[in-house]
């Protein structure tokens, strides 16, 4: 049986938000800026291209004379003469209109990140530098904020903020040049989590050997999910899983992962949980380097496997789960035993039982019938014994008794009444009495009495 604990379909794209601040100079302006074309989309030009553009742009303008060079401007401008907003206008078309979208090396130098989420800054090397802004939705997608003086690459497109008349780049993409942004958030994450002991070895927790349900956190509609499924069915069809989709890549993805972790402890059922994602780039799967999603593994009250990418993929939340897997497929692997196997288990078990049983049986025949001679032989030796002490007794009672004195020769005289009489003071002349003797009695009659 698989669960659907929990759906969550991607969001309707956004609006673009319209800066605010200083980036307003991007739309607004009342004058009207010449006309110039725009140059084409490419992201590298050579300076021979961008000058023989430039010398066009000017050409067109009234800037430029094709055989003195620079003159004053020919035309009068617009209606009512040229003013500082129609020049910074016609600059900005200008520059933007002959400047396509460039990469640029340099270092980081002020940056800040604005209440708005805008960022702003300074790219500059040993001679010069260019003031930069990144809008809120591109820096959505920093992993970290570069540190002063740190080498980057960025790809931007040259404008002029008109209502300061400041040329400006307005940066699309920022990498770090070396090792870049991504190492630097990682490692920046990695000891944070370190220093409050959430990847200690000593918190891992072993897996349920024969767990009941699996918990599931992942797309719903991506391949991890079916080769989890998969793996599972092949090797313990008898297993539940309890699938909590989220989005695994993209803005507010690890917000919702670590929202499904949650949910399925909450929830109770799985005995071991397996979150994780297919492969990709380092950014589709940095939603499982987020701190969000460190820390519901590290709060979840039942083990986590962790199976992110591939196996050369390597990730915050592999370091704070209890196990990681290289793979999904893996992960499940790792989640529950093999069914064909325990079945092969089972049936050696039960031969060892039989033969087991079958020699404690033979074990205890052969015991009960060695007990029995034992027995035997205890009881005929006890007999023996209780023999001779009988023997023994009744030949000290056979000395005390009276019939023994009577066989030594001796007689008993015994009144009428059957008193013993034992002095002669007892017997009188003519008086009848028996005498018994070691075989019988013998009738008597008193003659006379001759006391001593």
């Amino acid at each position: 049986m698989t669960w659907d604990l929990f759906s969550s379909a991607d969001p309707p794209p956004k609006e673009p938000e319209k800066p605010k601040g200083r980036g307003a100079a991007r739309t607004r302006g009342t004058a009207k800026a010449p006309e110039f074309s725009r140059g084409p989309d490419i992201n590298e030009a050579s300076n021979e291209d961008i000058a023989r553009r430039v010398a066009a742009q000017q050409a067109d303008a009234g800037f430029l004379d094709e055989d003195t060079g620079p003159v004053m401007p020919r035309r009068a401008g617009p209606e009512g003469g040229w003013t500082p907003s129609t020049v910074n206008a016609a600059a900005r078309a200008l520059i933007e209109g002959t400047f396509p979208p460039l990469w640029v090396n340099g270092e980081v130098s002020n940056f800040t990140k604005a209440r708005s989420g805008h960022c702003y800054f300074s790219l500059r090397d040993e001679d010069s530098q260019i003031r930069c802004v990144m809008w809120r939705d591109e820096a959505r997608r920093l992993p970290t904020m570069p540190t002063e003086g740190m080498a980057v690459r960025t790809l931007g497109r040259l404008t002029l903020y008109e209502g300061r008349g400041e040329f400006q780049m307005v940066v699309s993409d920022l990498e770090g040049r070396g090792e870049g942004l991504w190492k630097l958030a990682f490692d920046q994450l990695r000891t944070k989590l370190e220093m409050e002991g959430l990847t200690s070895p000593l918190r891992k927790r072993p897996l349920p050997e024969y767990p009941a349900c699996v918990g599931v956190v992942t797309s719903s509609t991506g391949a991890a999910v079916r080769d989890i499924i998969s793996v599972i069915r092949r090797r313990a069809p008898w297993t539940e899983i309890m699938l909590s989709a989220a989005r695994v890549q993209g803005e507010g993805a690890a917000d919702e992962v670590a929202r499904a972790i949650r949910l399925i402890a909450r929830a109770g059922c799985a005995d071991v949980l397996i979150v994780g994602r297919g492969g990709g780039s380092t950014e589709d799967l940095w939603a499982f380097n987020e701190e969000a999603v460190a820390r519901a593994i590290a709060e979840s009250p039942i083990p986590v496997i962790s199976a992110v990418g591939h196996e050369t993929d390597f990730t915050i939340a592999d370091l704070v789960a209890d196990l990681r897997a290289p793979t999904p497929s893996a992960a499940a692997e790792a989640a529950v035993p093999d069914g064909a196997q325990l079945r092969r288990g089972v049936a050696e078990l039960g031969g060892r039982l039989a033969r087991c049983t079958r020699e404690r049986l033979q074990d205890a025949h052969e015991s009960l019938l060695t007990a029995r001679l034992d027995l035997r032989d205890v009881a005929e030796s006890v007999l023996a014994g209780r023999r001779e002490q009988v023997a023994g007794i009744a030949g000290k009672l056979h000395a005390l008794s009276p019939l023994a004195t009577l066989a030594r020769g001796f007689a008993v005289p015994i009144a009428p009444g059957g008193r013993v009489l034992r002095t002669t003071a007892e017997f009188a002349p003519g008086q009848e009495f028996r005498l018994r003797v070691a075989d019988g009695s013998v009738s008597a009659r008193v003659e006379g009495v001759d006391p001593e």
